[in-house]
């Protein structure tokens, strides 16, 4: 059995619901059939979001509640661009909630949603879909791996 109070180079195997504060669910591993790999210790989730992951083992059930600083992150208004359409596709139905995909640094993409058409002009939201709101997370570990 492994310990996750004394080792940080491990990671968690866990179905996991992504619930909003409506009650509706955002995402879950359990439509794909594909559980989310959780790596403890390299910084690419929050502290608050580790420290609940804390001497959890194989088969635990856990919920909690995370703060959208804690979760997400909140909504940046610097992340939310007006464009203008002649930067789309010209076949490109562009209405609010497509999602529309950019290019990044090192070549990775970069999604945006789309808020609002007026016009020529487009407003795009590039912080994550989920910034900005307080999430539940129900985790069921289905295993602990230890590297």
């Amino acid at each position: 059995m492994t310990d996750l109070t004394k080792q940080d180079d491990v990671a968690l195997l866990c179905h996991m619901n992504i619930v909003l504060e409506d009650g509706s669910t955002a995402d879950s591993t359990k439509a794909s059939g594909k559980p989310a790999r959780l790596n403890i210790g390299d910084n690419s989730l929050s502290p608050a979001f580790e420290a609940q992951l804390k001497g959890l083992k194989a088969g635990d059930k856990h919920k909690f509640t995370l703060a959208p600083q804690d979760a997400f992150g909140e909504s940046n208004p610097d992340a939310i661009h007006y464009m203008d359409r002649s930067r789309f596709p010209a076949d490109m139905k562009l209405e609010a909630g497509v999602i529309v995909s950019f290019a990044g640094p090192g070549g990775s993409e970069i999604p945006g949603i789309v808020r609002d058409t007026a016009g020529d002009s487009i407003t795009v939201d590039l912080n994550h879909p989920l910034a900005g709101h307080t999430i539940t997370f129900e985790l069921e570990v289905v295993s602990v791996i230890t590297e």
